[in-house]
């Protein structure tokens, strides 16, 4: 490393998914000399493989790559694998659809190429510390059950399968409940002072609302229009 680099946690492992070799290149230059520990796929059942098998503290995933694209690779990482590892989806398209399906299927957060390498180390540092939080006892309400500590969740002694980001959102939502949580609060908790844009906290209380409320009769997370969410029995519940 260049004694003039400034160390960022020299244990921290990283799995880039990346089939652009010059850019992975520049990615292994850039990070290696942060005092990141790396690996890396050029595929999707390479990438797919690492990363269910790997034992990783952030994945970088391209949304196009060969063999099998990012959005599936991510859908199976969290719907068959059961990785709650942070993924950072990159891609090279700036449809506000194709970032929103990136963050549907399990990604916490997206940076659109081209990109600077700086950037790129903030997002991944901002991922870092969310994931690296302490955990707190186990937090009740009605019969959800979570623990940070574990990665874990439950409601009504079914266990729920959720990404880091989720997890966090449901934690903080459990914590107020029933009182309201103000969107500018779960988006400082999610991305600090640099929301991605205005669809990606609603996107994120979609999915968690997938998992929590639409499989059980009684839904928790009800939307305050124009100030937040909150999680609340039902009058009558």
């Amino acid at each position: 490393m260049n004694p003039g680099a400034q160390s960022t946690q020299p244990a921290t492992r990283l799995l880039f998914i990346e089939d652009n070799a010059a850019l992975l290149q520049n990615l292994y230059d850039y990070f290696e000399d942060q005092g990141y520990q790396l690996d890396s796929a050029r595929d999707g059942p390479s990438g797919l493989h690492l990363a269910s098998d790997g034992d990783y503290d952030l994945i970088v995933l391209d949304l196009t790559l060969p063999r099998l694209d990012g959005l599936e690779l991510c859908h199976r990482l969290r719907q068959d694998s059961h990785v709650n590892t942070p993924i950072l989806m990159l891609t090279a398209r700036d449809a506000v659809e194709q970032r929103v399906a990136g963050l549907r299927a399990g990604a916490d957060d997206y940076l659109v190429k081209p990109f600077a390498l700086v950037e790129l180390h903030a997002r991944i540092e901002a991922l870092l510390r969310r994931s690296r939080r302490p955990a707190t006892a186990q937090v009740h309400y009605a019969d959800v059950t979570l623990d940070l500590a574990n990665a874990s969740a439950r409601r009504a002694g079914q266990t729920l399968i959720l990404t880091p980001t989720e997890l966090k959102l449901l934690d903080a939502l459990l914590r107020a409940a029933p009182r309201l949580v103000r969107r500018s609060e779960l988006e400082r908790l999610l991305w600090l002072d640099e929301p991605p844009d205005s669809d990606a906290l609603r996107t994120h209380i979609h999915s968690l609302r997938r998992v929590l409320d639409r499989p059980f009769d009684v839904p928790l997370i009800e939307t305050v229009r124009g100030l937040g969410y909150r999680i609340a029995l039902p009058d009558g519940a």
